[in-house]
């Protein structure tokens, strides 16, 4: 018996697309003010290079392997590569080539091990991973912590810090979710407003997933992060689909 063919990723992203824009408009923003970072973990390059033909073209992979595995067939189509897993030093070196984001720089030690790995002149956009619901299975600095990051990472020039990163409260309370995320809007504006050093770039919110994400933007997310609502659940990852909330 054949398997059944996995579905078509481009119905899904149109409807997205607009479910995308009535929640930035709700928010008073304008549909161009949220990027869409179709998030690429288990998906072969064949089912990725239609999306990207079809114009969108940031995407985010979790772990090196696969990145380096689906490098040379993705490089026929330009796009944006940003990093949104948990980075191993050892790894630095294989994962630098491929990514111009690094979105989950969580402490000074990675940022001196990618700061000293960057070739002549070359910089890194990163953005702080942040843990806003403080539970213990997610990674990210603490948000009383940014201050402290911030500062140290004014030592490695080129590293360019452009925001926020989190993962929501594994919750289906909406509420307490929509909390975890304002606090990060809070220490953005806060960082922005006191003139924090490393702050000066620091604007954008990677935030909201798959189950969330119209909810993230209500909050005033700038990068929502979604894979199984584009490419369907993926096979053999429970984890993911309790991270990611159901297909919309």
């Amino acid at each position: 018996m054949s398997s059944p063919q996995p579905p078509d990723p481009l119905p899904a992203l149109a409807g997205i697309d607009r479910r995308i824009r009535v929640a930035a408009e709700a928010s008073g923003r304008a549909a161009a003010d949220v990027r869409l970072l179709i998030a690429t973990k288990t998906v072969p390059a064949q089912r990725i290079l239609p999306v990207l033909a079809a114009g969108y073209r940031l995407i985010g992979e979790n772990r090196v392997q696969e990145v380096t595995e689906k490098a040379d067939e993705l490089a026929a189509v330009p796009h944006e590569l940003h990093f949104i897993g948990h980075l191993q030093r050892n790894k630095i070196n294989q994962l630098l080539p491929h990514i111009s984001c690094l979105q989950t720089l969580d402490s000074a030690d990675l940022a001196a091990a990618l700061h000293s790995r960057l070739d002549g002149d070359r910089t890194l956009d990163v953005l702080l991973q942040v843990n806003v619901s403080g539970e213990a299975s997610k990674s990210g600095i603490a948000p009383e912590q940014i201050p402290d990051l911030l500062q140290a990472l004014t030592t490695y020039p080129k590293l360019v810090v452009r925001g926020y990163m989190t993962i929501g409260l594994n919750s289906a309370d909406a509420a307490a979710v929509q909390a975890g995320y304002r606090t990060l809007v809070d220490w953005r504006d806060r960082a922005q407003q006191q003139g924090m050093p490393g702050a000066e770039h620091a604007v954008e919110l990677s935030m909201g997933m798959s189950g969330d994400y119209e909810s993230a933007i209500a909050c005033g997310a700038t990068v929502v992060r979604l894979g199984s609502s584009v490419f369907g659940a993926r096979a053999n990852s429970p984890e993911s689909v309790v991270r990611e909330g159901p297909p919309r």
